[in-house]
């Protein structure tokens, strides 16, 4: 099965630097494997575009002066990795604006190529401090960019001080658009371990294959995004067959325990993290390189590619609910999960419940991996283990083997990490998710909505 897989990956790898170099012309820069971008959006303390910004950037013995478009966006294309720095003339902002942090026109970047180094700069009232260069990645890559970043804006989250209304209502819309994305990965994860009893490590590999196949049917064969995404999910699910025909049934059948199965997904996780890496590259990658579109809902600013990612996720998560209460199917895998021996006495196929298990939660993971590659606007081949245990604290939160408890536990894991930027820095936010964790499992060892097991 590795061994497929890897052939099918090399040789879509193979044509992507082909297609890379083929998006050439005078629109935005596209990075390739001998071009790398630097670039960023300027957009007014009212959220409109600023326009006709002049800045300069400077690197590689050269200099190179860019005006921002109609967007608020500028880009340069580089072909030498190293450190650049872009001034921004201030006497150029449209009338009545000014920098955030005036003493700061000018920020350095480490561009790499075949990547993308955001450069921000914001405009509004002037405070204390100011944003930082951004480095994302050019076909990009991973959950890199915290969720409450507007993407491809110049005004990323802040954390700490400044708490208002606002800010609050931000980060709780971000909070539940990310818990929404988590969920479709863990419910797959619960579901596998409801019916197997097996914690598969590997799973978050299944989250990043979708996402870099995403990103291979965009960038190298042209697809539209939202048709790769169905594609990839598809790819996905028959991943999900050919683990469980290849691998975890042949184990079953030899009895094989289930720790020594839970060692074998460690290890093809392991194999598939580092597969994605020598195909891919450790650049991050992105799936789609055109600039969000912003859209105001009242006080919460988010893009048109999240609110579509998070409609496509709550119309997912209503199908699986629909599934497992309403079909035969779905009743048989609650009856499995609940009693494996039970179920089979009764005259359900076990091993054909487990079948289907594995096929709908290696797509959902698929799917839920695309979805945070393109709200994130990045993606990498470590992304998969990056969310891997924010997954395992959704599902052991909400309740193992549970598919409402990974539903319960991925919301509140997404409410949690972002609401805690709000007092915290951005970097420790998933910190203070697994915090909260803890804090319940002694309160409620079973989770939100599992059962207390009878002991003796």
């Amino acid at each position: 099965m590795v061994l497929v897989a890897a052939v099918v990956l090399a040789v879509l790898s193979l044509v992507a630097p082909t297609a890379a170099s083929a998006a050439t012309g005078d629109g935005p820069c596209t990075p390739d494997a001998s071009t790398g971008c630097v670039l960023g959006t300027l957009k007014q303390a009212d959220g409109e575009p600023a326009v006709g910004v002049q800045l300069t950037v400077e690197g590689a013995g050269e200099t190179v002066q860019v005006a921002t478009d109609d967007d608020g966006a500028w880009s340069v294309p580089i072909t030498t990795a190293g450190a650049y720095t872009v001034t921004i003339d201030p006497q150029t902002l449209p009338e009545g604006e000014t920098l955030r942090d005036p003493s700061t026109t000018s920020r350095t970047v480490n561009a790499l190529l075949n990547s993308q180094s955001r450069v921000l700069f914001a405009l509004g009232e002037p405070t204390s401090s100011g944003p930082t260069a951004t480095p994302t990645s050019g076909a990009s890559a991973g959950p890199t960019a915290a969720p409450g970043d507007e993407p491809g804006t110049d005004a990323p989250a802040s954390s700490g001080s400044g708490v208002t209304g606002k800010r609050v209502a931000q980060q709780l819309a971000n909070g539940l658009v990310f818990g929404l994305l988590l969920a479709l990965a863990s419910v797959g994860l619960s579901l596998i371990y409801g019916t197997t009893g097996l914690s598969s490590f590997a799973h978050g590999e299944q989250v990043t294959l979708g996402a870099v196949l995403a990103y291979t049917f965009v960038q190298t064969l042209g697809m539209n995004v939202w048709v790769a995404a169905l594609v990839a999910t598809l790819c996905g699910a028959a991943t999900g067959w050919l683990q469980d025909a290849g691998l975890w049934r042949p184990l079953r059948r030899r009895r094989v325990g289930l720790t020594q199965q839970m060692i074998v997904t460690i290890g093809l996780s392991m194999v598939l993290q580092y597969l994605y890496q020598f195909i891919y590259g450790g650049g991050r990658l992105r799936i789609d390189t055109s600039n969000p579109d912003p859209v105001r809902i009242g006080p919460v600013t988010l893009t048109v590619q999240g609110l579509v990612s998070a409609g496509i996720a709550i119309v997912v998560l209503a199908g699986v609910a629909v599934f497992l209460l309403y079909s035969r199917t779905g009743r048989a895998t609650r009856a499995v999960s609940d009693n494996p021996a039970l179920a089979a006495a009764s005259g359900i196929g076990v091993e054909r419940v487990i079948r289907i298990v594995w096929i709908g939660a290696a797509g959902l993971a698929a799917l839920g991996g695309v979805l945070v590659g393109l709200y994130f606007q990045s993606t990498a081949w470590n992304m998969g283990g990056t969310v891997l245990l924010l997954m395992f604290a959704a599902v052991t939160l909400g309740g193992l083997g549970t598919a409402w408890g990974a539903l319960a536990g991925s919301i509140v894991i997404g409410v949690v990490a972002e609401m805690s930027s709000l007092v915290i820095p951005s970097d420790m936010k998933y910190a203070g998710a697994l915090l909260i964790l803890i804090l319940v499992l002694l309160v409620r060892p079973q989770g939100i909505l599992g059962r207390r097991d009878r002991i003796g």
